[in-house]
Parts: structure tokens; C-alpha cells; sequence
């Protein structure tokens, strides 16, 4: 049920197609929950990651879409400050 939710708000919000393959990561209201849908080709898949400590850092939507680089991503769900990693 929550990959439809998300699924139709990708459609409705980002007006983009969910099974077109690329990776739509949402995050929870308190920020250390990272929500990640994606469509292998043969259906969607809903992935969670909860932080123990902190929060994600999420970069800046001016228009309600961010695109973000693979090497960005994994720094986020590891919970590192992906705009400046040591």
C-alpha cells in the first residue's frame, strides 16, 4: 500500500513516471527515515532506512524535485553530510 501512496505521489507531485527506473527517495516528517521507490523492470519496490542517531541531510527543493548523484546518495543514507564528506 505505501509503494502505490508514494507511486501516485510522484505521479501527481513530480508529475514523473515511476516506472521509468529512476530512484524517488522521500523522507519522514522527524527527517531520519529515508523512504526509496524504485521499478526494477518487473515491479516497484519500497526500501526504509532509519537512522539510530541524527537525521538525514536532505539537499534544498526549489521545485519540489532534486536530482542527486549515486556517490550523493550513499553518503545520505549513510547519514553523512553528502555536500562536504570526509
Amino acid at each position: 500500500m505505501a509503494c502505490r501512496v508514494l507511486a501516485l505521489q510522484v505521479q501527481e507531485s513530480l508529475h514523473r513516471d515511476p516506472h521509468a527506473g529512476d530512484l524517488y527517495i522521500s523522507e519522514a516528517v522527524r527527517g531520519d527515515l529515508a523512504k526509496i521507490l524504485w521499478h526494477d523492470g518487473i515491479g516497484l519496490s519500497l526500501y526504509a532506512k532509519r537512522l539510530d542517531r541524527g537525521r538525514f541531510i536532505w539537499p534544498s527543493a526549489t521545485e519540489g524535485a532534486v536530482s542527486i548523484s549515486a556517490a550523493q546518495m550513499a553518503y545520505m543514507l549513510e547519514g553523512i553530510d553528502w555536500r562536504n564528506p570526509h
